[in-house]
C-alpha cells in the first residue's frame, strides 16, 4: 500500500543552508516497520470534523495494521544550527533537521500498544537504540551500548537515514514517540523535547530540589528552561549570563540572584561555594570555566549541556582537586525522564518562552536563530494542515 502523503521537507543540502538556504522538497524516510509510526506536521487541530473524517479515511485504507495522525509544530534547537553548518562534524547531507516535534499521530504499525489514531504526541532528539543493552532496558536510551540514533542526522540498522521536523510528515520508531499530555498547548511542549528535557535530566541527576541553590551559565534556549525547571522542583535558582541584558527575564522567570560576569566586580570570588551544582548551557568555547567552579561547594558538579564546535580551554588538575568539585556532561534524557518532565510541566504549569515562526518561513527563522535573536526559542507552526 502506498501512503497518500508525500514526505516533503526543508532539505539542507550543503553548509551554506544554515544562512537560509534550505530547500522545499521532497525525500524518501526510512522504510516503514509494523513498530513505527508516522506523524504529520500541521498547526494544532481543535477536533473539527473534516479534519477527523479525513483521518477516518486513512485508516480505512490502512487495514488493521496502521493508524494515521497529524505533526503541528516543530523547535528550532541549537542543535539544528550546528548540524546545517557541520559545524560538530561532517553532516550527511541531504538532511532534514528538526528534533523538537509535536503533531498526530497519521500511521502506525501493528505491534504499536501504546499509540493510536489521532493521538497527539512529541518526538525529541532520539529515534533509535538497541532496546536491549542495560543502559535502554533501564530508560537511559542515549547513552546506549550501541549508540543513539538521532531524530535527524543518523542511520537505522538498515542503513536508511533519519529526517526530522521542518516538514510535513516524519517516521519514528513508536518507542521514541510520546503522548502530549492534555493542559499543555502544542507550541508551549515542542521545544521540552530537546530544550527542555536536555536541563531537565541533569537538574535531576544533581539534585534540584527545595534548599540547593543550582546555578545556570547562559540565559538562552536551553538556560531559560534550566530556570524554569530548577524552579518548579523547588532550587533556589541563580542566572550567570555574559551582561545584565537577561536581567528583567531571568527575573520573571523567578531567579533568586543574578551574576554579571561582565559587570559585577570579582564576582566569581564574592559568591564563592555559594552553589550546589550548575548547568552550564554556554557554547562558547572561551568560558571561564576555573572561575565558574569556584562557585561550587565541595563534592557539587558543573555539568555541561551545552557543545562548543571549538575545544574548551585547559583546566589545570587542582581546579577541581583543591576544591573537591567535579565536571561532567549530559546528554539530552531517556524515555523516563522525558515522562516525568512532561508530567512536571503540566503540574507546574511551566512555560515556555516562545516566539512561533510559519514553517514557510523556516529560512528566515533559521537565519534569525543563528544571529541570537530568539527570545527564547522558535517554534515553526506548519499551518497548510491548520484544519486537520
Amino acid at each position: 500500500m502506498s501512503e497518500s502523503y508525500k514526505f516533503e521537507g526543508w532539505v539542507a543540502k550543503n553548509k551554506d543552508s544554515v544562512k537560509g538556504q534550505l530547500v522545499w522538497e521532497e525525500y524518501t524516510p526510512k522504510p516503514f516497520e509494523e513498530t513505527d509510526v508516522d506523524i504529520q506536521m500541521g498547526e494544532e487541530s481543535d477536533g473539527d470534523a473534516d479534519g477527523m473524517a479525513e483521518i477516518e479515511a486513512v485508516r480505512d485504507l490502512s487495514a488493521d495494521t496502521l493508524s494515521f495522525g497529524l505533526i503541528t509544530h516543530c523547535g528550532i534547537c541549537a542543535s539544528d544550527l550546528h548540524t546545517l553548518r557541520s559545524g560538530w562534524g561532517e553532516t550527511d547531507y541531504p538532511q532534514v533537521v528538526g528534533h523538537e516535534i509535536v503533531g498526530k499521530v497519521v500511521k502506525v504499525g501493528s505491534k504499536v500498544t501504546h499509540l493510536k489514531l489521532g493521538d497527539r504526541v512529541g518526538v525529541g532528539a532520539q529515534a533509535g537504540s538497541c532496546l536491549n543493552c542495560e543502559y535502554c532496558t533501564r530508560g537511559d536510551e542515549p547513552y546506549c551500548n550501541k549508540g543513539m540514533i538521532g531524530t535527524y542526522g543518523g542511520r537505522f540498522p538498515d542503513n536508511s537515514k533519519s529526517y526530522g521536523g521542518y516538514a510535513d510528515y516524519t517516521r519514528v520508531p513508536a518507542h521514541f514517540v510520546f503522548k502530549i499530555p492534555d493542559g499543555i498547548p502544542s507550541d508551549i511542549v515542542a521545544p521540552m523535547m530537546c530544550g527542555g528535557v536536555t536541563v531537565y535530566s541533569p537538574l535531576k541527576q544533581g539534585g534540584a530540589a527545595p534548599g540547593k541553590r543550582v546555578g545556570v551559565v547562559g540565559i538562552g534556549g536551553l538556560g531559560h528552561f534550566a530556570l524554569l525547571f530548577g524552579k518548579a522542583m523547588g532550587a533556589d535558582m541563580v542566572a550567570i549570563s555574559h551582561s545584565k541584558s537577561k536581567k528583567a527575564d531571568a527575573e520573571k522567570m523567578g531567579v533568586k540572584q543574578f551574576i554579571s560576569t561582565h559587570d559585577d566586580e570579582n564576582w566569581s570570588e564574592a559568591n564563592a561555594r555559594s552553589l550546589d551544582l550548575i548547568v552550564c548551557t554556554a557554547n562558547n568555547s572561551d568560558m571561564p570555566i576555573q572561575k565558574y567552579l569556584r562557585l561550587l561547594k565541595p563534592g557539587s558538579s558543573f555539568i555541561l549541556v551545552g557543545a562548543p564546535e571549538e575545544p574548551l580551554p585547559q583546566i589545570p588538575a587542582f581546579a577541581f582537586i583543591s576544591h573537591n568539585v567535579f565536571l561532567g556532561g549530559s546528554l539530552i534524557g531517556g524515555t523516563k525522564i522525558i515522562e516525568e518532565m512532561l508530567q512536571v510541566a503540566v503540574k507546574s504549569d511551566v512555560k515556555t518562552w516562545i516566539q512561533v515562526r510559519n514553517m514557510k518561513d523556516a529560512n528566515a527563522a533559521v537565519v534569525d536563530m543563528d544571529a541570537g535573536k530568539a527570545r527564547y526559542r522558535y517554534v515553526l507552526v506548519n499551518e497548510k494542515h491548520a484544519n486537520l
